[in-house]
């Protein structure tokens, strides 16, 4: 399975992707998703799934079943953007509560043995040298805490230069 998660509207959404092939798991802003209050309910209370139930409660089961994960994004000082973000905390429960070293960094245990490939496309018009090395760095540690077996990154400075772009980088 194929998941894309995005800000887009839904008119930017039909731009970058006017045929999608296949039956890809979309997730976007309907403006119902909570912030996660880290009180770790999907790792003790119900193990795998977000105690809030507010259609992203089982962003780790949607994980635990992807091929490719694509994230497009607004860059924001290097980093996603608040609803993105929101999503991937939210996705917490892919993981287990144990750590384990990979290369001198602490990383958490996956809860399952798929990984997936993670492809992240960040765009705005004034991204600078340094917030893409942020970006990229975030996104490399990010590929390691969620197991993908490869990772890459790709900057574009309007959504227009996204269309025809997302997947083939």
């Amino acid at each position: 399975m194929n998941v894309i998660i995005h800000d887009l509207t839904d008119l930017q959404f039909q731009q970058i992707f006017p045929q999608i092939i296949g039956d890809p798991r979309i997730v976007s802003n309907k403006g119902s998703i909570r912030n996660c209050i880290g009180c770790f309910g999907c790792w003790i209370k119900t193990p795998g799934q977000c105690v809030m139930k507010d259609g992203y409660e089982n962003m780790g089961s949607i994980l635990s079943q992807a091929d490719t994960v694509t994230i497009i994004s607004k860059c924001y000082y290097g980093g996603y953007s608040p609803f993105v973000k929101n999503v991937l905390d939210r996705s917490i429960p892919f993981l287990l509560p144990f750590f384990k070293m990979i290369d001198n960094e602490t990383h958490h245990k996956p809860r399952y043995k798929k990984s997936f490939q993670l492809s992240v496309y960040f765009y705005g018009e004034y991204i600078t040298p340094s917030e893409k090395d942020t970006a990229e760095n975030m996104v490399s540690r990010n590929s390691i805490n969620f197991n993908a077996s490869k990772h890459n990154v790709a900057f574009f400075n309007s959504i227009e230069q996204l269309c025809g772009k997302v997947g083939k980088q």
